[in-house]
């Protein structure tokens, strides 16, 4: 099994299972099918209110031994209710009591936005607030301690920008071992992922087949899916592979770790074979091409008032 070494040695199974829009009644079966079938990283967060189904699924999976719990990575996320440093202890310890679980493997600062307590999206700007009352400096040191504590044997975060690990970094001197961030051919972020190389950071890409599902929930046309671009088509049938498998292999080739999201038992084995496929020089030459810099979770869904922006989210001028 493929791994993505982290900056103190410890190795995460590169290739995991994405929970995100699994509806609970269909995330058991997903879970227990992937540890079934050989998956042995679970990506989760409270935010996509499953977690207890999921729970379900991991105590099931130990009992009839398709998994031990030492060798299952389990990831979950601090949502951005739960910024201020005395909610973020609580907020991981309601993700343990759902998974049923004493520990998790990694435990990721969802965003970089901090909401009101209890708030789970917001209707204004009322809802938001400002980083200079929740620095994301105090959240990271508060993340610190649940290491400290045992709660999580790896901390780190999601969808922050060079810029903004570089500050908490700075700040408490500590390095985030993972950054979780959206990455498919459509959105490559070179730059960003060369530069969280150079600091250590590990790099898990979410949504790696372009997050078909989710247009409707964000209001977004596809134009091509990147799962029918006749690039990705060609190089499938080439290998005689599907292309979700080159997607998936694409993401491992580049030495990131990659969470496929799936509730269907054959398409899960599928996306699980996808670390037997080999891609050629000319693959990932022609899959560079299809870069548009175009994010399918593109965190319009903050911008509702004057707190955050594309500029202030994405700080891309710090990548």
């Amino acid at each position: 099994m493929k791994t993505q070494r982290l900056q103190d040695g410890t190795e995460m199974p590169a290739l995991g299972l994405g929970t995100w829009k699994s509806e609970p009644e269909q995330v058991h079966k997903a879970v227990r099918s992937a540890l079934e079938v050989g998956y042995r990283h679970i990506d989760c967060a409270a935010i996509y209110q499953n977690e207890e189904e999921v729970g379900r699924a991991l105590a099931d999976s130990f009992a009839a031994s398709d998994a031990n719990r030492e060798d299952v990575w389990i990831t979950s996320k601090l949502w951005n209710d739960s910024h201020l440093p005395e909610h973020v202890r609580p907020a991981i310890e309601s993700s343990l009591r759902k998974l049923r679980l004493d520990y998790l493997d990694l435990y990721l600062i969802h965003w970089p936005v901090a909401l009101r307590n209890g708030t789970l999206l917001p209707s204004g700007p009322e809802d938001f607030i400002a980083l200079s009352e929740a620095p994301l400096e105090s959240t990271w040191e508060a993340m610190l301690s649940l290491k400290e504590a045992g709660l999580a044997r790896q901390v780190g975060v999601s969808n922050f920008s060079k810029g903004q690990i570089e500050r908490v970094r700075d700040a408490t001197g500590a390095t985030p071992a993972v950054n979780q961030i959206e990455l498919h051919p459509y959105l490559q972020q070179n730059a960003l992922v060369a530069a969280l190389g150079e600091l250590g950071v590990a790099v898990t890409a979410y949504s790696p087949l372009g997050s078909p599902d989710s247009a409707a929930f964000m209001g977004r046309e596809d134009d091509v899916l990147l799962t029918e671009h006749p690039t990705i088509v060609e190089i499938a049938e080439n290998h005689r592979a599907t292309p979700g498998q080159v997607l998936i292999a694409w993401a491992l080739a580049r030495d990131t770790s990659v969470i496929p999201k799936s509730v269907n038992p054959r398409r899960i084995a599928e996306n699980w074979g996808a670390r037997e496929l080999t891609l050629t020089l000319a693959d990932m030459t022609a899959i560079a091409s299809l870069d548009r810099h175009q994010r399918k979770v593109d965190g319009s869904f903050w911008f509702l008032g004057e707190t955050y922006s594309p500029e202030t989210l994405w700080d891309e001028g710090s990548l």
